[in-house]
């Protein structure tokens, strides 16, 4: 063989080195691209949040000129005194927060125990109870049904109507049970020689190797009853049971601002109505940045295997 003929012989090294940074240029390029768009889109979504948060804090001038977007104009916080003083928003806003942990504490339970014998391949009659499950998220009787099997058990007016209608999401509790099937059998198998009953099992074994799974459902949860109002229209007349949500809606229907306040503070009830809600929002944003952490972890645990 010539020399001319070995040189032309391209080098396979070189190649790969080429198609390698030409595929790492690309992902760079595509990474690029798709943080850009989700950084413009996650901006887009927060601009109605900081809106009303700079509305809340604003002096009447500048609300009544149109002056406030996204950044407060006139800075006074009087808003949030008015808020705080109306009704007894102070003492909702504690009493659904106590319900929302209470609530999200008995959906979490009533979802692990019936996630996890669900999740047992040798449960008899498990394919049967889990089609029963599964047919209720597609037959749900209605809104009228509902309400008189609530007035019939006598829950109308008490708080167990806020917790027992909604206590599991068969929605949740198949995740639950999909990461629960996850783990290795040679665990439970294990923790069977040693003697340990099921409900150590599922105490002590797949509980802990869950736990993402079960902090993201418990924020599903928590947000869904901090949310709650259709219940409340329907089974709830009691005032003292009304969590801030119905107060707040309650409260922007009905604010007003006598004259007197009007000429001494800088206040409209625009201000007081966007104080309420950032109010409201508080807990959600608080609790979001210690369970954020854990959604694509919990999610992808209790969606993937199975």
């Amino acid at each position: 063989m010539s020399n001319a003929s070995v040189k032309s012989v391209p080098n396979p090294k070189k190649i790969k080195e080429t198609g390698s940074e030409l595929n790492n240029a690309s992902s760079r390029a595509y990474q690029i691209c798709w943080c850009t768009f989700f950084i413009i889109v996650s901006f887009i979504a927060i601009i109605p949040i900081l809106r009303v948060i700079s509305i809340s804090m604003s002096s009447k001038d500048a609300i009544l000129r149109g002056d406030v977007f996204i950044w407060p104009v006139g800075f006074n916080t009087d808003a949030y005194d008015k808020a705080l003083k109306t009704g007894n928003f102070l003492r909702t806003l504690g009493y659904s927060v106590l319900l929302m942990l209470g609530a999200s504490a008995i959906n979490m339970v009533m979802t692990i125990l019936m996630a996890f014998p669900l999740a047992r391949r040798n449960l008899k009659l498990g394919s049967i109870i889990m089609t029963f499950c599964v047919l209720t998220m597609y037959l749900n009787p209605g809104t009228i049904p509902n309400y008189f099997n609530v007035k019939d058990f006598n829950l109308i007016n008490t708080v167990w109507a806020l917790l027992i209608p909604g206590a599991m999401s068969v929605y949740n509790m198949i995740i639950m049970r999909t990461a629960f099937r996850s783990i290795d059998e040679s665990l439970y198998e294990a923790a069977r020689i040693e003697g340990c009953s099921e409900f150590r099992i599922m105490w002590q074994i797949a509980v802990p190797l869950t736990v993402p799974t079960i902090a993201t459902l418990a924020l599903f949860y928590a947000v869904s009853r901090w949310n709650g109002i259709e219940d409340q229209l329907y089974y709830i007349n009691n005032s003292q049971l009304y969590t801030v949500q119905m107060t707040l809606k309650q409260m922007i229907e009905s604010i007003k601002i006598s004259a007197e306040e009007g000429s001494t503070t800088q206040m409209t009830p625009d201000n007081v109505k966007a104080a309420s809600i950032t109010l409201s929002m508080l807990p959600m944003l608080i609790v979001y940045p210690f369970v954020q952490r854990f959604f694509t972890q919990g999610i992808m645990l209790g969606a993937v295997k199975g």
